[in-house]
């Protein structure tokens, strides 16, 4: 498994009652019965490169990709809901960080 996914996997299970499950042969982890992060590391659809999606508050998804679309971008399946994606190309891991406890946060 690429080093991508193991350091989203550190994250994410450092996290109180986080698990991790596979989901469509990707690392998604869940807050209890709550999915809140997905992670792609050999891109997905039209995504042909690694990322993440993450559950966002309400408007976050929209302010992200206004500020940054060429780290932040609207998912397909999730996007819908506010989920936002997230480039790993070259990764602000404190910024992943922070958007991964938001996700955590978001969902619980």
């Amino acid at each position: 498994m690429s080093d991508l996914v193991t350091r989203v996997r550190e994250i994410c299970l450092a996290m109180p009652g986080v698990t991790e499950h596979v989901s469509h042969g990707t690392p998604l982890f869940k807050r209890g019965r709550k999915a809140f992060v997905q992670v792609w590391p050999d891109g997905h659809h039209q995504n042909r490169f690694p990322h993440l999606w993450c559950a966002a508050p309400e408007g976050v998804q929209e302010l992200l990709v206004a500020q940054d679309s060429t780290v932040y971008f609207r998912p397909p399946y999730v996007g819908h809901r506010g989920w936002v994606g997230v480039d790993l190309t070259a990764p602000d891991w404190q910024d992943v960080e922070e958007r991964i406890d938001s996700a955590y946060e978001t969902v619980g």
